[in-house]
């Protein structure tokens, strides 16, 4: 008997050990990504204004980038992306520390001149860095290193959106599409809740949308259904554009420095062709007016696409997560009204089709509309999430994404991966 008790008592030492471990580490990352996330968010959103008061700075969009390509081939680190810190976690490639500091700077830069690029993927290279430097600072073996890095690109995550959940299960569901390792949710979870505790108290608000979701009724269900399928053919043309940019943009311009001059100079010539800068920078401005306002242009989505290709091929710095929620809530604003659909609630419905699609990440994206939109319409959001999800086949926003399990039957796929098809 007392044997018995001996080894009960050895093995809740080991847990409590661990868990210990992963707390502790969870909160170091989650304080550090909050502190970094709330100053990156205020120096965009500062950059962006600064802009908007003074429209000549567009004309520094090639400069920013001649500077943003110098400070990459001055940390060693041109070429490197989320999908490096996808290898990171997939395969334990390091990250170097110079990844953090480069990436800042270089997407302020992208946001002050007038780059059309988003957040998200500056958020998920930053935080996945503080998380890998924090666990090699722990001395934490090789495995553990790569769950340090998830913690922070959750945490880096949350601190700039104020979606907790969503960041938590995007950092677990993206690198593996089909197989979670729920060993990583606690410390996931807890650096996220730090995070966005950090930005909270340091004045950065949630992101969140004031929408009304229509009745139940087997009518509207059988329209959002349809909705959704529009929404997957949508979800594959822009991953294509996005992955036929960067290949075109790389073709046409083998050199970095003449590639980022000419991409700038293309941002450019569209936004005086056009006469305003609706499509420079994120656009939450323009994301805002369609979900709440139900107030969209029908050419916003394909220009927002486009001008986001040329500016990330070109090799300007950002995220795609953005303007995947820009090109979302502008295309449903305009389609879902034919479907019968208000078009501010198709807006959230298009917002989170082209996230679950882009991303294949469908628990995310079902906490994602919980905490942009609330619960009401949730419903609505799950049919959009299970049908863009399968009939966007194996596209995706990340080309080091890998799928493991089938969508269509409920089976390992074949050489049990298959990678995301970037076109």
């Amino acid at each position: 008997m007392k044997e018995y008790f001996t080894e009960k008592a050895r093995r809740v030492a080991v847990y409590v050990k661990g868990l210990t471990k992963w707390l502790v580490l969870a909160v170091c990352v989650g304080v550090l990504c909050g502190l970094a996330g709330t100053a990156f968010h205020v120096l965009v959103e500062r950059s962006t204004e600064l802009r908007m008061a003074h429209p000549w700075m567009l004309y520094l969009l090639p400069a920013a980038g001649l500077v943003i390509v110098a400070l990459y081939k001055a940390a060693h680190i041109e070429g490197v992306g989320t999908n490096d810190v996808i290898d990171c976690v997939q395969d334990g490639k390091p990250l170097s520390f110079w990844l953090l500091p480069v990436m800042f700077v270089s997407t302020v830069l992208t946001h002050m001149a007038g780059g059309s690029a988003g957040r998200e993927g500056a958020a998920l290279q930053m935080g996945g860095d503080i998380g890998w430097q924090m666990g090699r600072l722990f001395r934490f073996k090789d495995h553990d290193c790569r769950t340090a890095t998830l913690c922070g690109s959750a945490a880096f995550f949350s601190a700039l959106f104020g979606t907790p959940l969503a960041a938590t299960f995007f950092s677990l569901t993206v690198i593996h599409v089909g197989v979670v390792f729920y060993s990583a949710f606690i410390p996931c979870f807890v650096a996220a809740l730090v995070a966005y505790g950090v930005s909270l108290v340091l004045g950065v608000p949630p992101t969140h949308f004031a929408v009304t979701a229509p009745e139940l009724t087997a009518s509207m269900v059988i329209r959002v259904g349809l909705f959704a399928v529009v929404c997957s053919l949508v979800v594959i043309l822009f991953c294509d554009i996005l992955h036929q940019g960067n290949h075109l943009m790389t073709r046409l311009f083998p050199n970095s420095w003449v590639r980022v001059l000419a991409g700038g100079a293309a941002v450019i010539l569209f936004t005086l062709a056009y006469g305003e800068m609706r499509y420079n920078g994120a656009g939450m401005n323009v994301i805002s007016a369609a979900i709440e306002e139900g107030k969209a242009l029908p050419w916003d989505w394909i220009f927002k696409a486009l001008l986001t290709a040329v500016t990330l091929g070109a090799g300007y710095k950002g995220g795609e997560v953005v303007p995947c929620f820009f090109v979302g809530a502008t295309f449903g604003c305009v389609v879902a009204p034919l479907f019968g659909i208000p078009a501010g609630f198709g807006a959230a419905l298009g917002l989170v089709g082209l996230f679950c699609g882009s991303s294949n990440c469908m628990p995310a994206t079902l906490f994602l509309s919980i905490e942009l939109f609330g619960s009401e319409g949730l419903i609505y959001y799950a049919i959009v999430c299970g049908i863009t999800y399968v009939l966007s086949g194996y596209s995706g926003l990340y080309s080091s994404q890998t799928i493991l399990t089938s969508k269509l039957e409920s089976e390992y796929l074949e050489g049990q991966k298959e990678q995301v098809k970037r076109g």
